[in-house]
């Protein structure tokens, strides 16, 4: 019986060794779709920056503490020949009325990816993504109250709760990163990240927009990012493709200076490294959003594939 048995014994074995890898391909929900969780968190934490910042005396007494901290306006600002503001300036996009040309010419360089490359379900999600943000800021600052609780003066009343002109980078950054080559996804991701932290600082800093509504609107774009590519195919999203390990450090620091250089001002300390800090917050949240994130999902799910 035992000679008998022997001999089926290796012929099993390979077999078995044959079909363990091709387990793995089958599809199952955790590699092929995105999980809602970060969605929800995004959300939770515009939510939470609202109410804090907003609708709390504690909050609005910080924040408006920080217009009295130098000169009104962005005159001081070391950005502000740069911003168009200045009188015969050229404003770099999206500041003041490059905004609207801005948001047109990215919606249709993404148009022109997508039927190019023909990734059709990606570009409409990076669609998606602009105009959900785009639209959604409009809604929300005009919807959404800001209650005078500590008897603030007329000129700090009005509503810009999320920022507009910050929107548009963080959007346009996280839609790109969906219709582009895996190849040089991490690439346009750190050029986006670096742009964001430049238009972030600078508008938490030349007086038209407090921090949390700089952080409101990226906070707003990565919500939806997180609700756009949840359906999406894993081999869809940035995830597919694993970015230079040096990358997101030489990436983060990059964009650490230029929200210092963009936030700095010259009548105030203070002023300037709230902004700046707040314009690098926002490029690092994008940056986890449109990279880190999707990475760290692939890594867990590959182990599964030995």
């Amino acid at each position: 019986m035992t000679q008998h048995d022997s001999p089926s014994l290796p012929a099993h074995r390979p077999g078995a060794s044959r079909q363990a890898p091709e387990a793995p391909d089958d599809p199952s929900p955790s590699r092929t779709t995105r999980p809602w969780m970060p969605a929800l968190l995004y959300t939770l934490g515009f939510l939470t920056v609202y109410l804090l910042a907003i609708c709390t005396p504690w909050g609005q007494r910080a924040e408006n503490a920080l217009f009295g901290l130098g000169m009104q306006g962005g005159e001081e600002a070391w950005f502000y020949p740069l911003s168009g503001a200045a009188y015969g300036s050229t404003p770099v996009p999206p500041l003041e009325l490059s905004a609207k040309p801005t948001l047109m010419v990215g919606l249709a360089v993404i148009v022109v990816l997508t039927l190019v490359r023909r990734c059709w379900w990606p570009g409409c999600a990076a669609l998606g993504i602009v105009l959900l943000t785009t639209g959604g800021k409009e809604v929300l600052k005009s919807t959404l109250p800001r209650p005078d609780l500590v008897g603030a003066p007329e000129n700090l009343l009005d509503q810009g709760f999320p920022s507009g002109h910050t929107a548009i980078p963080a959007a346009l950054t996280l839609a790109a990163v969906l219709v582009v080559s895996p190849r040089i996804r991490p690439y346009v991701a750190t050029a986006g990240v670096l742009w964001l932290a430049c238009i972030a600082a600078y508008s938490a800093t030349n007086g038209g927009h407090r921090p949390s509504e700089v952080l409101g609107a990226t906070l707003l774009a990565c919500a939806c990012y997180g609700l756009a590519t949840w359906p999406l195919p894993s081999a869809a999203v940035p995830g597919a493709t694993r970015s230079p390990r040096a990358l997101p450090v030489i990436t983060l620091t990059l964009a650490l200076a230029i929200a210092l250089v963009s936030g700095a001002r010259n009548d105030t300390l203070t002023r300037s490294l709230v902004s700046g800090a707040t314009g690098f917050i926002c490029a690092a949240l994008v940056w986890y959003a449109a990279v880190g994130r999707p990475a760290h999902t692939a890594r867990r799910t590959r182990p599964a594939l030995g």
